[in-house]
């Protein structure tokens, strides 16, 4: 899988400041994610972010710079996105788009255990 392995480094370490977080790290979606709390907080896709957030805030998130819909059989995801290097170059950007995605976490439902 192709992902921009220095940025998940970012996302690995700044994460890791939350040590009452429980972080678990899978490839998959074509890239790796981080589950927080057993539950999809946020991905790297190529050298892209996908964030995971509260879909109430869907107008607000799409004003950010280096926002781009994730878009699914032609359909808007709401709560879902993805965020260009652009988006996150600065500190302050990148740590906007990990507190969105770990602020939604506790309320995220889990995805149901395979049997």
């Amino acid at each position: 899988m192709a992902y921009d392995t220095q940025l998940a480094d970012r996302i690995r370490e700044y994460l890791f400041n939350f040590p009452k977080l429980k972080i678990e790290e899978k490839e998959m979606f074509k890239g790796l994610v981080f589950m927080v709390n057993e539950k999809m907080c946020v991905n790297v896709s190529n050298d892209n972010i996908m964030c995971r957030f509260d879909p109430a805030l869907q107008e607000e998130v799409a004003e950010k710079n280096g926002y781009i819909p994730m878009i699914m059989k032609g359909k808007e995801i709401k709560g879902y996105c993805y965020v260009e290097p652009s988006g996150f170059k600065s500190k302050k950007d990148f740590e906007y788009w990990l507190e969105l995605c770990l602020s939604f976490n506790t309320k995220a439902k889990a995805s149901k255990k395979k049997k």
